[in-house]
């Protein structure tokens, strides 16, 4: 009786991955957001790279590039679920893509939902801190959790196109699978039949009976047809 298949262990390199993934993520978007708050003046341009880049001090009640401004409360339940359901999945990565991928997903989920709990105007209302502003690319103000959870949405359709499963595993196309299976029933390349059997070949001449005659021939002479049929006491 086959026994059941047992758990796949726990990827340590791939979980820590993720954890450091998120720590830089959160470190660098609430660390830029607090030097943002003491430093720059609320609502007013500060020219970085000309029109290119821009700080731009706003707070935002909705999700990122301020979209959904008055559903505060929704995006940080959704945040919320993002950030469990990535620890939960956790377990289950093997691969250090996946792990480098939902790792900065998880930190950029984390540090607009650490807005949302601890900032005015209360928790779980809090505005988020968006600062950075380009122009040239989208009207919209973000922030460095935004950047991350957009690079990783990015790299995780990117991975999924190139079939690269959490384990680490490449998934096979369904073209391939085909022609795999294709190969494995396709006769022989110059269509010829397979070898008989040994034992179905004839006997070779070198087999016959040593008392025979060398000339090839069988020894019995041009009268073997009539002997053989008056049988062994023909005279």
């Amino acid at each position: 009786m086959s026994q059941p298949a047992q758990p796949a262990k726990v990827s340590v390199r791939a979980i820590a991955a993720l954890a450091f993934a998120a720590v830089v993520v959160v470190a660098l978007d609430q660390g830029a957001k607090a030097l943002v708050v003491a430093h720059l003046p609320y609502g007013t341009v500060v020219p970085v790279l000309g029109n290119a880049l821009q700080f731009l001090y706003v707070r935002n009640p909705g999700a990122a590039f301020s979209f959904a401004v008055n559903m505060t409360w929704v995006f940080s339940v959704v945040s919320a679920a993002v950030v469990v359901a990535i620890i939960v999945f956790a377990r289950r990565i093997r691969s250090m893509w996946w792990a480098l991928v939902l790792g900065m997903l998880l930190g950029g989920a984390l540090g607009n939902l650490l807005d949302r709990l601890f900032r005015e105007p209360g928790f779980g209302r809090g505005h988020v801190v968006d600062f950075i502003s380009t122009p040239w690319m989208m009207p919209a103000i973000y922030n460095i959790a935004d950047s991350f959870i957009c690079v990783s949405m990015v790299v995780f359709v990117l991975l999924t196109i190139f079939g690269v499963n959490l384990d680490g595993t490449r998934a096979v196309s369904e073209k391939r699978r085909r022609g795999a299976a294709a190969e494995a029933t396709t006769p022989a390349a110059d269509g010829g039949v397979a070898d008989a059997p040994r034992a179905s070949r004839p006997v070779a001449a070198s087999s016959a009976d040593p008392r025979g005659p060398r000339d090839g021939s069988d020894g019995l002479g041009p009268d073997r047809l009539g002997s053989d049929r008056l049988g062994h006491d023909a005279t």
